[in-house]
């Protein structure tokens, strides 16, 4: 095969979130603000709703902190549960439900960078759409 590395972009693993957002602010998406499209604009067949699965009062049961109020928090309480219920031997009795809650995590976090790359490819399209029309 030779010795040519292969870069990340060629991968397809180069993510936006890079110096491009500081060279190029007014196409870099501001995570502080809600999205600047309609969430269904490209979804014709439009896209399944997020919904907290848990609601505030069980989240204030359980004393979970703002970070951990988000779409996997459903899965975090039944993990808080087993460690309650197997302390201080919980490392191995509840893998399953650290498992759950990981993937959730990870999903989640996907999901957000994929939100982030959209925003940013439509800004980008905006930017060159104005610029034809200069």
């Amino acid at each position: 095969m030779g010795d040519r590395k292969i870069g990340a972009r060629e991968m397809g693993q180069k993510l936006s979130v890079s110096l491009n957002d500081a060279l190029e602010p007014d196409t870099a998406p501001r995570t502080d603000r809600p999205p600047t499209f309609d969430p269904l604009y490209g979804f014709p067949e439009g896209r399944k709703p997020r919904e907290m699965k848990v609601s505030m009062e069980e989240m204030d049961e359980w004393k979970l902190k703002p970070g951990q109020r988000d779409y996997c928090a459903h899965l975090l309480i039944p993990l808080m549960r087993c460690q309650k219920k197997y302390a201080p031997l919980a490392g191995h009795m509840c893998d399953e439900e650290r498992h759950n809650w990981d993937r959730c995590e990870y999903d989640d976090y996907i999901m957000r960078i994929k939100e982030y790359e959209r925003e940013h490819r439509l800004l980008q399209r905006m930017k060159r759409k104005a610029e034809k029309q200069s």
